[in-house]
């Protein structure tokens, strides 16, 4: 069966509108593409098209590693974080750092992250990672004991945004990325508390109490 080209570009928007989670190409055309005669050519221009249309609204088309979703502009979470009134997750440095270490050197041991770290990495730290879904056991290494390999996974891609961990910045870069973000959603949440005359929220319980290490420990 045909399909126009606008037909078509309004039927990819709509899929990845209502998908609940990132849409890949593959499932496009296994789904609402099935009974079209669409090349990856024609899939690709339009995915394309749409990036570009939806580049300067508040909402952008975006790909990550798991396939296509619509998200809103980076720019405007300060204002629309006060949607939400929960207390989002703050995350300690010596977990941050820990994640970094898993991103830029998986698959690695958590015997290899307290070598580089200095310290030792909490059984919390790693429990709360593998419940994000961020970090998964990859493997294990063989060597006496066989301890388990982390490595990050999809769910951590499609988080950050990215495609592949070849889009990863500098560690300094990534963790410093992460506190401003943490600090950026607890600016929004004090503002929307501070407009709705509530009292302040109780401090995370997901900070861990392990002292943060240098960042030069990282390379």
């Amino acid at each position: 069966m045909k399909i126009s080209h606008e037909q078509l570009k309004q039927l990819i928007e709509a899929a990845i509108f209502v998908s609940d989670l990132p849409i890949s190409r593959d499932r496009l055309k296994s789904t609402v593409l099935l009974d079209f005669s669409v090349s990856s050519q024609a899939l690709n221009k339009v995915i394309q098209e749409l990036i570009l249309d939806y580049a300067p609204r508040g909402i952008v088309l975006q790909e990550t590693a798991s396939g296509l979703r619509f998200v809103s502009q980076d720019s405007l979470s300060q204002w629309l974080g006060r949607l939400w009134q929960e207390t989002a997750p703050k995350y300690s440095r010596a977990l941050l750092e820990t994640l970094a270490l898993i991103a830029y050197r998986q698959p690695i041991t958590r015997g290899e992250i307290e070598q580089v770290r200095g310290v030792t990495v909490s059984s919390h730290i790693m429990k709360t990672l593998q419940e994000r879904d961020w970090v998964c056991v990859a493997g294990h290494k063989e060597v006496p004991g066989r301890p388990a390999l982390y490595a990050t996974t999809k769910v951590f891609l499609d988080y950050f945004g990215m495609q592949s961990l070849s889009e990863l910045p500098d560690v300094d870069t990534f963790v410093a990325a992460l506190e401003d973000a943490q600090e950026l959603t607890a600016e929004t949440q004090n503002q929307t508390q501070s407009i709705q005359n509530s009292p302040d929220s109780a401090q995370s319980d997901i900070i861990d109490p392990e002292p943060p290490s240098t960042s030069e420990q990282l390379h």
